[in-house]
């Protein structure tokens, strides 16, 4: 199956920014969202929340003109923001009150955020998660049933 090039270029943008240490859920470019926007943040004025699934007025517009930023809509960037920050510990929308993780900046956490992120976008695409890992463990005839090219 082809991998929409989408995907492929999210998926690209955020691996780099993890390994970059440039990713940051508190900012809105170097978030999940910020980093598949080439690291900017004009996708913060689609929500009066960051985090929130609602579109405000300039989001409505943009939706309703069928707007796409790097091939997402409006309500796909707040989806996978709002999926990032959960997956991440926060409670949404963000604010300064609210659930958040001690350390955003955690590997581990990061890592966890993105796994869902990268799920949510397979999802969106219709394409099986490129994160599933279980196929490699599947086995028939006691043999594994998928080979590794190396």
């Amino acid at each position: 199956m082809q991998t929409p090039q989408r995907l492929e270029n999210a998926i690209k943008k955020l691996y780099v920014a993890f390994h970059k240490n440039e990713l940051h859920p508190e900012c809105c470019k170097s978030c999940a969202v910020g980093n598949i926007l080439d690291c900017t943040d004009a996708w913060r004025h689609l929500s009066d929340a960051h985090g929130s699934l609602e579109l405000n007025y300039i989001g409505k517009v943009h939706q309703g003109f069928g707007r796409r930023f790097n091939g997402y809509t409006p309500y796909e960037l707040l989806q996978i923001e709002a999926t990032f920050l959960e997956a991440c510990g926060y409670e949404l929308p963000f604010h300064r009150n609210n659930k958040r993780p001690e350390n955003p900046k955690d590997k581990d956490l990061l890592f966890k955020g993105l796994c869902h992120v990268v799920t949510f976008l397979c999802q969106l695409d219709h394409v099986p998660n490129v994160m599933d890992y279980t196929k490699l463990f599947e086995v028939e005839n006691n043999q594994p049933k998928y080979e590794i090219a190396y």
